[in-house]
């Protein structure tokens, strides 16, 4: 039986840690071994649990996550990382990249999109307990977390879709957005879909995970929260 890969969570909000964890805990494989709110409590996790995996948000109050980040490379620590994050500076994104990072996810946090991750790190640590040695140009390329070019999988954007979203009914909810302003619930977007409030707020979560629209919670005149989303 694979070892379960042990896992910390590094986010200053305690709901949306919160959320991570459920998250993780619907993927096979995963183990977690510590929560952590702030920068302080992440390094004791680190370094007591020993983790294979941190998630890690960028802001904390004192301090960024890139800064830890720094740290852990400087004492050569063994730990993966993947951001989740919502910072969308590509500065940020420069050096997460130079710095090692396995994956960077922006937040508002999509479940598809973490498992994702979490499956291709999961594959990744499986090939590495696997191999001796690197014989061939394609063992090496097995171990790089890159997408082939001729994925058929992907948007117009050349990004790779996650599980769940495909390229028509994701092309039926850019053209909701395409000529108008105006926000909608993903209650009404189904509606003009066609689709389950479900199904079309998955959708209208992807994009805004990639950066199309952006998302707002009104509580309209009864005081009931929705979530509306609108073009950015």
């Amino acid at each position: 039986m694979q070892k379960q890969i042990r896992v910390v969570i590094a986010e200053d909000d305690v709901q949306i840690a919160e959320i991570t964890r459920r998250f993780l805990d619907r993927v096979e494989g995963f183990e977690l071994v510590g929560v952590a709110h702030d920068l302080a409590q992440t390094r004791d996790c680190v370094e007591v649990f020993s983790p294979d995996l941190l998630l890690l948000d960028i802001q904390f109050p004192e301090g960024t996550g890139l800064e830890l980040l720094r740290e852990l490379r400087a004492a050569d620590h063994p730990v993966d990382v993947i951001l989740i994050t919502g910072a969308r500076e590509v500065d940020a994104v420069r050096e997460a990249l130079h710095r090692g990072v396995f994956d960077y996810i922006l937040k508002p946090l999509v479940f598809e999109r973490l498992e994702k991750a979490l499956v291709q790190y999961r594959q990744h640590v499986e090939k590495l307990h696997q191999l001796e040695e690197l014989a061939h140009q394609s063992d090496v390329d097995a171990l790089l977390p890159r997408e082939p070019a001729d994925s058929p999988a992907r948007g117009n954007t050349g990004r790779t879709l996650p599980k769940g979203i495909d390229e028509l009914t994701l092309a039926n909810v850019r053209a909701l957005f395409a000529s108008s302003r105006e926000s909608c619930s993903a209650e009404e977007a189904g509606q003009k879909l066609g689709a389950s409030r479900i199904t079309a707020r998955r959708y209208l979560e992807y994009l805004v995970s990639v950066g199309e629209l952006k998302a707002q919670i009104s509580y309209g005149s009864v005081g009931r929260p929705e979530r509306r989303y609108q073009k950015i």
